[in-house]
């Protein structure tokens, strides 16, 4: 080892060196340091994956129902405008907030969910349909709008899925990221709100319109949780989309980086990376030569995971299963099956792999029962109380043991909490009844709406009349058969009970014309 002379002095040559070599050691642990805690900040959350739901497509899915392989995180699509009110929420445009908990039970059915160890975000805009930022001009009405739904179904993160119209509307996108702006800041004392970005891409990433969005909201000053991508569409030729998916995805990154860097926050490789996500559309895409298969899922997961991306999602559990041999063009999207050869919900299986995590979620949501008893209250019970006495027809709804169920098809003294001897299941669990609740009206028609039944008198299709003050409809051509064999054995019976949206109709109508024979006496 050398030794230090004293008086000896150090040249300007060799002490130019020595700075040199100084400053890159310095730079090197800085940059050490610097990766040391991009990568930190970027593992902080778990990684998830998780699938939309949309609430009002029929046949409806039953996210609530996990099973033994469900999957746990889902996003519930899609809240809008409603068709009758600018600034007011709703699903697909047509069942507000209260309307969606009535005809979908969609709060029991998401307390359920939550009960069950599930985790939910709600997700705003859509293709189809106005989001509210397009229809509603007050600033104050359109944070309200958003910061209800928040509220009402006790969020931790939110989807703001920017297409269609609303992506080529900037002044429509500005409003919305500010409300969302007021709206984040509103919660920061009750743990913060997640906003995941969702915007459609090409195979160079991000579109013009979709990075002037990203700046709306970065500008608005939203804390966003990350980019969205919906891997899906590209019309790119390839009838392969795995390697598309992956080349849009790595420039969606390094669009990332650049964007944060615009506003002076720039992130690191690894955090940039933690906030990119990916919707694929599984199965067949609407571009006809376009399919995204079982391989690509596989290949997608691994990357995912080798880059560090937190967030994975796909479009949709409802289409997660096999068509059936009556969907007549493999080739046309369905709205409820992927259109390639799988199992029923192998897509979900397949991209949730190795990513445990869950959707930020909002504190407590899980309703509990003070009382502790599972003794049912008729005061307090939205649905008649299960009796063993009482025929139920498919759609019936009960409630047992502070739960409510409803009918699969026509039932009589199957406890809705046990399985029958033969294993089927007649009823289907909706969730805990809910606290603060109380019977469900049902609507009444009137007396004069339709003539009463009458044995001898004959019906034809459609006919309506009235037997012990409810409404019934023929299906078919009929003369002595009393509607209320409708209630024991409604396949063979050639008569239906009116729904309760069909008396509501009467009643806010009047008389619709159906009476048939029956009606003229």
């Amino acid at each position: 080892m050398a030794k230090w002379f004293p008086g000896r002095r150090l040249s300007w040559f060799r002490l130019s060196i020595l700075m040199v070599i100084v400053a890159g050691l310095v730079g090197s642990g800085f940059y050490g340091w610097a990766r040391w805690q991009d990568e930190r900040f970027a593992s902080e959350r778990e990684p998830w994956f998780d699938a939309y739901v949309d609430v009002t497509a029929t046949p409806s899915y039953a996210f609530e129902s996990l099973g033994s392989g469900g999957q746990r995180n889902v996003v519930l699509a899609f809240i809008v405008a409603s068709r009758g009110n600018a600034c007011t929420p709703a699903w697909g445009g047509v069942y507000g907030l209260d309307e969606a908990e009535s005809n979908l039970d969609l709060d029991r059915r998401l307390a359920r969910f939550r009960m069950l160890g599930g985790s939910a975000m709600v997700s705003f805009g859509g293709q189809a349909n106005s989001d509210l930022a397009l229809t509603c001009n007050s600033d104050s009405a359109l944070a309200e709008g958003y910061g209800s739904v928040v509220d009402r179904y006790e969020l931790g993160s939110i989807d703001m899925d920017v297409e269609g119209e609303l992506l080529t509307d900037e002044r429509a996108v500005q409003r919305q990221a500010a409300a969302i702006a007021e709206v984040q800041n509103g919660r920061k004392a009750d743990g913060g709100l997640d906003v995941w970005l969702t915007l459609p891409v090409a195979p160079d990433g991000l579109t013009f319109e979709g990075l002037r969005t990203v700046r709306a909201y970065l500008a608005a000053g939203v804390d966003l949780a990350g980019v969205n991508a919906m891997t899906m569409n590209y019309n790119s030729g390839s009838a392969g989309l795995g390697a598309t998916v992956r080349d849009s995805l790595s420039a969606v990154q390094g669009q990332l980086r650049a964007l944060y860097q615009e506003v002076g926050a720039s992130i690191g490789d690894a955090t940039a990376w933690s906030r990119v996500s990916a919707t694929v559309m599984i199965g067949q895409n609407d571009v006809r030569n376009e399919v995204f298969g079982l391989a690509d899922a596989k290949d997608l997961a691994r990357f995912a995971a080798d880059r560090g991306m937190v967030r994975m999602s796909m479009w949709s559990l409802n289409r997660d299963r096999q068509c059936d041999a009556n969907w007549p063009d493999p080739k046309r999207v369905s709205d409820s099956c992927s259109g390639v050869a799988q199992k029923t919900g192998e897509f979900a299986a397949t991209l949730r792999a190795q990513r445990p995590g869950s959707i930020v979620q909002f504190a407590e949501t899980t309703p509990r029962n003070p009382a502790g008893t599972l003794e049912d209250d008729p005061k307090t019970s939205p649905y008649p109380i299960w009796s063993s006495d009482a025929s139920y027809p498919a759609d019936s709804k009960v409630v047992w043991r502070r739960s409510v169920y409803e009918a699969k098809w026509w039932t009589q003294g199957d406890q809705p909490d046990q399985t029958t001897e033969s294993g089927a299941q007649p009823w289907r669990l909706l969730g805990p009844v809910l606290p603060g609740e109380k019977p469900v009206e049902r609507p009444r028609l009137p007396a004069d709406a339709y003539a009463a039944w009458q044995k001898a008198a004959e019906y034809r299709r459609g006919d309506r009349v009235l037997f012990d003050g409810s409404g019934y409809e023929a299906k078919w051509w009929t003369q002595g058969d009393s509607p209320d064999a409708a209630l024991v054995r409604p396949e063979e019976s050639p008569w239906r009970s009116l729904t309760d949206e069909e008396v509501a109709a009467v009643i806010a109508g009047g008389k619709d014309g159906k009476g048939g024979k029956g009606a003229e006496g």
